[in-house]
This record gives structure tokens, sequence and C-alpha cells, in this order.
């Protein structure tokens, strides 16, 4: 019953307590500590609280669609390479040429039948002045006289226009001359900018040669009908006279006149018979 000793004993049991209580609080923050990890190996969370498989579901679809993507560009190029190829072969193929032009005016592209007519082994990189410098526009074309085909060609390569029948006189380098007919027309993007500007040549020489020879035919038919009118008038105005005269000897001239005109006539129809069957065996 002393109060000292009593005081101790209280001292005693609180340090005691106290203890015991730190000891249980010691063993639960470890066994917090030790059950954390095991937390995260169970249902790891990402810094915004998302769980790991849920990053690894997204990086797998952006995997996906990058493939799928880069199958889609595959096969884009492909189909673009195939159109190109299709495009060669039928510039390629065509009989008529085919001269494009970008838009600083300048040739990009030639088929061969271009390239044959123009008399250059690869036009690439030229204007049309140095393509046309030696070519002059036909009559027949609807332009103001004294224009150049670079003048004609200039509204259809700055995209305003398009130009159709224009015919031209063109030297080669090798000295052959063509008679080319030219079609311009501008090539715009799928936005309606100006790509360039495509030329389409064709070989108009034969027809023009074939339309000469009908020209100087015809002529000459004229010419030949008329020779005949008038040998047959000459002729025929002979024979009167030899009918209506009782003078032997101007009976005898009139018919040695009539048998001169009678064998020029002769010599006028085999010739142009002669002709007609020169340019029959020549076709």
């Amino acid at each position: 019953m002393n109060p000292v000793v009593l005081r101790m004993s209280l001292l005693m049991l609180c340090a005691i307590t106290a203890f015991m209580l730190g000891l249980f609080v010691i063993r639960l923050l470890k066994k917090n500590l030790t059950g954390e990890p095991e937390l995260l190996n169970h249902s790891p969370l990402a810094a915004e609280g998302l769980p790991v498989h849920a990053y690894h579901a997204v990086i797998q679809q952006l995997k996906q669609q990058k493939h799928e993507l880069t199958t889609q560009q595959l096969s884009e190029r492909r189909k673009a390479k195939t159109s190109d190829t299709l495009s060669s072969t039928v510039l390629a193929n065509l009989s008529s040429g085919v001269v494009f032009f970008n838009t600083a005016g300048l040739v990009r592209q030639a088929n061969s039948a271009a390239r044959k007519l123009l008399g250059f082994a690869s036009p690439i990189g030229l204007r049309v002045a140095d393509l046309f410098g030696t070519a002059t526009l036909r009559p027949t074309s609807e332009l103001i006289t004294g224009s150049t085909v670079e003048q004609a060609l200039a509204p259809a390569l700055s995209g305003k226009g398009t130009i159709r029948g224009l015919q031209m006189n063109y030297l080669t380098r090798d000295g052959e001359n063509h008679v080319l007919e030219i079609t311009a027309s501008a090539v715009l993007a799928e936005d309606a900018s100006l790509l360039g500007t495509a030329l389409v040549l064709t070989d108009k020489t034969d027809i023009e040669r074939i339309r000469h020879d009908q020209r100087m035919h015809q002529e000459f038919s004229a010419e030949l009908g008329l020779g005949l009118r008038n040998s047959l008038a000459t002729i025929a105005g002979y024979a009167q006279q030899l009918a209506g005269s009782s003078d032997p000897e101007q009976a005898r001239q009139l018919a040695d006149n009539i048998a001169s005109e009678a064998a020029q006539l002769d010599r006028t129809i085999g010739s142009f018979l002669g002709g007609a069957q020169a340019a029959a065996s020549g076709s």
C-alpha cells in the first residue's frame, strides 16, 4: 500500500502496454508492406488507375490498325503501278503521238509515235518552241494570220482552253515533211488544279497527199475535158467546111487538118489513160 510502489507499478504497467501496442503496430505495418507486392502482381494498376492489360489491348489494336494501313498502302501502290503500266502500254501502242507538258511548259512524257513523228530520240525537257520551231501553220487552221505554233498552243498550255484541229507543216531534223494535226487539252487533278497539258499528234501526211493528188487529177481532168471539147469542136468545124467545099485542094487540106486534130486527140487520151494506169499501179 506504499504509494511509491503503487506509482511504480502503474508506470511499469503502462510501459508494458505501450510496448505491446508498438509491437502490434509494427507487425501490422510489416504485414501490409509484404502484401502490397502480391497485390500489384495480381492486379497491377497504371498511373491513371487503368490495368496494364488494358494498355496491352490498346497497343495490340494500334498494331493491328498499323498493319491494316500498311496493307492498304501496298494495295494502293500496286493499283497505281498497274494503272501506270497499263497507261504506258496503251500509249506505247498508239499510232498517234502523245506529248505531255507540265505546268512549266516542259515535256515530261512522249510516246514512241510522238518521238518518231517529231524526229527526237528523247524530247524530255524541251519546250514548245524547241519542238515546233520549224513548223508553220496551215491555211486550214482557223487562226490569225502570222501566228506561230507556240502562240496557237499558249491557251491550252496555260489551262485556259482546248485546241482542236490545229494543222501544221512540220519539218524534222532529218528533212522529212509531215502534216500534223494537233489536239491540245489541259489535264486537271481531282481538286481541279492544273497538272499539265496533253498534246495528241495525228499524222495527216498521207491524207493530204491523197487530197493533193485528187486535186491535181481533177484539174487535169478539167483541162483534158476542155481540150477534148476544143478538139471535137475543131474537128466538127473542119467537117462542116469539108461537107460544103467543092474545091478538091481545099477538101484535101481540110481532111489533113481533121486527121492531125484526131491524132492530137488520140495522144491526149493516151497520155491520160497512161497516167491513170500508172497511178492505179502505184496505189
